[in-house]
């Protein structure tokens, strides 16, 4: 076979083509992209995370929370009509201060990509995670109880000011561990609601009907030929 080893060099110049098209370049390009300023604020897009939220992170990840809830809001389908979701598609630059990004794939819970808009209410997130049932009637989440204390009171010690309401029985306050606390803080951190050039937040609809001399309204209304 006189063109074999041609046709070796042609396969493998193809799969080192891909290969660099596919992984090498768009890791590059992806790992060159920087924080964002954006004008309006003077501040960088995305923020650092604060130091509890960092940690909060971490509980995230070994509770395994991205098993069941997904961190991108996609340009298909109907993510940015759900209510607090997203007003844009999520982009790589969502992404550049975390580690290890926590896509997800399944969606057995709500897209948390933007959570930390929709909820700025700490003390519901932790009720949540103490019971979603009861938060949430119908809800699929297991309780995460192990991430809260039980403890009793001694004799006139009052309520603890981050105790769960109502408490469990007279004498005793469910108080969350340091773990929950860093988990509330990584959730309310997560917003995508910042503007980007790749990703802009589209219009808001508008049902004005168009003036009656603007170029929109002649060609919806035509005039009439003349006679």
């Amino acid at each position: 076979m006189s063109n074999g080893p041609l046709l070796y060099l042609g396969l493998l110049a193809a799969m080192a083509t891909s290969f660099w098209g596919l992984l090498i370049a768009s890791n590059s390009q992806i790992g060159s992209q920087q924080p964002v300023v954006i004008e309006a604020t003077g501040e960088q897009y995305p923020p650092a995370r604060p130091g509890l939220a960092q940690e909060g992170a971490q509980v995230y990840v070994a509770q395994g929370c991205a098993e069941c809830h997904s961190q991108q809001v996609r340009g298909l389908g109907v993510d940015r009509q759900r209510p607090g979701w997203g007003k844009r598609i999520s982009v790589a630059q969502d992404y550049l201060r975390d580690s290890r990004v926590q896509l997800g794939s399944q969606r057995i819970g709500p897209d948390l990509a933007n959570y930390g808009v929709r909820q700025t209410n700490a003390a519901i997130i932790l009720a949540h995670l103490y019971d979603p049932q009861k938060a949430m009637p119908g809800s699929m989440m297991p309780p995460y109880r192990f991430l809260f204390e039980t403890r009793q009171l001694s004799e006139g010690e009052p309520l603890p000011s981050n105790a769960l309401a109502p408490t469990p029985k007279a004498g005793f306050a469910v108080v969350p561990s340091d773990a929950a606390n860093a988990l509330v803080a990584y959730l309310m951190s997560l917003k995508s609601d910042v503007p980007l050039f790749e990703a802009p937040v589209p219009a808001p609809p508008t049902n004005a009907a168009p003036s009656a001399g603007s170029s929109e309204a002649a060609a919806t209304n035509p005039p009439a030929p003349a006679k």
